[in-house]
């Protein structure tokens, strides 16, 4: 019998340590080779390690939300063949005896009541009744075990698996711990309801209603996996990025009436167009005048790359937070070809399957909440980037044109920029750059 240490490998270039995101083993499992062991998310991009040899699990390091640095023990594994421990690496037996798991606690079978009561088989003849509700408060920071499934179903229910008590193995929630859940919640409304019907029956004045019941306690929710990576890199962005907001009206009239004909007269094989493909295509246009806005700020080194391909990140809100997807090159893609390609990586960056090269290597964003657009906003800059553009929601209102009151459809360009690298004038200039030719859309197609 040997000892196998899983290192972390170099996940990514320029990747020191990686957030552990979910195990897929725990200690005592039986592994074979090329068996997932863990998920680790590192630059908002999931990597899911396997096993390079089999053998059984005697130790894990570390719990979901913890980062480890590359090269450090992960897993070890105990193999048949002494031959394939890795060398220099000593086991701490206390260590691996520490990491070992309690005792495996009786399998609770849930039962449709709000509480329920289950008997467990001593060595003695007697039976000890248990009482496990169905709600339970874990401590920050201890996530609970639940299959994918059990976890979207959750999520689609509204149900926090923070208060959900597990009846699986080691403690895991399953399907049956959801409904029990339900129904405990279910119970405890309609007693709260009519404990406060019968409190307001018997004071005379007092509210019988119960959206005015008071309230107590809260939750502490830890900031860990996609929504930590995304806090840190807001932080130094802010940090570091002194950010410049211009904010610009335009008409999108024409526009989107090109818009609707198009989408009218479009091909079975070709997909509906949104703003977002126009606004791509006639960044492109500008951007061949004001090359410093596709760029990238080194302020380590002190060196701004000005980039030739136009690589463009999309923001995309997904149910874990949001995601940067990039569509490259740009510039070698048609209005039909932008429109198929922000549709393909919105549907894998909300399905949780983009790649790590799909959600890195951009060179300018565009950030849009669509129809909650709002008026304006401040964007923050996507870090190294230098300018991004956000799009408000468009709005008919009336405007003044040629001394007349007319209806038009009209939006704002809410932008930021790195006022370390480009003015104000710099920026205005292309705002207005950028409005003029979206104001005219026909000159998104010329050369």
């Amino acid at each position: 019998m040997g000892q196998f240490a899983f290192k972390l490998p170099d996940v990514g270039e320029g990747t020191a340590e990686a957030e552990i995101a979910e195990w897929r083993v725990k200690v005592g499992d039986r592994v074979e080779e090329d068996q997932p062991l863990v998920d680790m998310m590192t630059d908002k991009a999931t990597v899911e390690l396997t096993s390079p040899v089999a053998g059984i699990v005697k130790s894990i390091a570390g719990k979901a939300g913890e980062k480890a640095a590359v090269g450090s023990v992960l897993v070890v594994l105990e193999t048949a063949d002494a031959d394939t421990a890795t060398a220099g690496v000593a086991v701490d037996e206390k260590q691996t005896e520490a990491a070992q798991p309690p005792a495996a606690q009786p399998e609770v079978k849930p039962t449709p009541a709000a509480s329920q009561v289950v008997s467990i088989a001593a060595k003695a003849p007697a039976q000890v009744s248990v009482t496990t509700p169905a709600r339970i408060a874990r401590t920050p920071g201890q996530r609970p075990a639940a299959s994918p499934a059990v976890r979207r179903r959750a999520e689609e229910l509204g149900i926090k698996l923070q208060y959900v008590r597990g009846s699986g193995p080691g403690g895991r929630i399953m399907h049956a711990d959801l409904d029990a859940f339900l129904q405990n919640e279910s119970s405890e409304a309609a007693g709260a309801a009519s404990r406060i019907g019968q409190a307001g029956a018997s004071q005379v004045g007092a509210s019988q209603n119960p959206l005015y019941a008071r309230l107590s306690g809260g939750e502490d929710v830890p900031v860990i996996g996609l929504r930590r990576q995304i806090a840190e890199r807001m932080q130094l962005a802010k940090r570091h990025i002194p950010h410049f907001t211009y904010v610009e009206e335009v008409d999108v009239t024409e526009l989107e009436d090109l818009r609707a004909h198009l989408n009218a007269t479009r091909a079975a094989d070709q997909p509906k167009l949104t703003l977002l493909p126009f606004l791509m295509r006639a960044l492109v246009r500008v951007l061949r005048e004001f090359p410093q806005m596709n760029a990238t700020y080194d302020d380590e080194a002190g060196v701004i790359h000005r980039s030739n391909p136009v690589h463009i990140g999309m923001a995309v809100q997904t149910t874990r937070g949001l995601l940067v997807a990039v569509i490259k090159h740009a510039e070698a893609r048609d209005i039909w070809d932008c429109a198929a390609e922000v549709s393909r990586l919105a549907t894998v960056t909300r399905d949780g399957k983009a790649s790590r090269e799909q959600l890195t290597g951009s060179t300018i964003t565009i950030t849009s909440l669509g129809p909650l657009g709002g008026v304006s906003a401040t964007p923050v800059i996507n870090r190294p980037e230098v300018a991004i553009i956000g799009p408000n929601k468009i709005v008919e209102r009336p405007v003044v044109r040629d001394g007349q009151i007319v209806i038009r459809k009209m939006m704002n360009l809410s932008s930021s920029f790195d006022h370390r690298v480009i003015d104000g004038a710099e920026a205005a200039e292309f705002i207005q750059r950028l409005r003029a030719v979206l104001e005219k859309p026909a000159t998104i197609f010329v050369r």
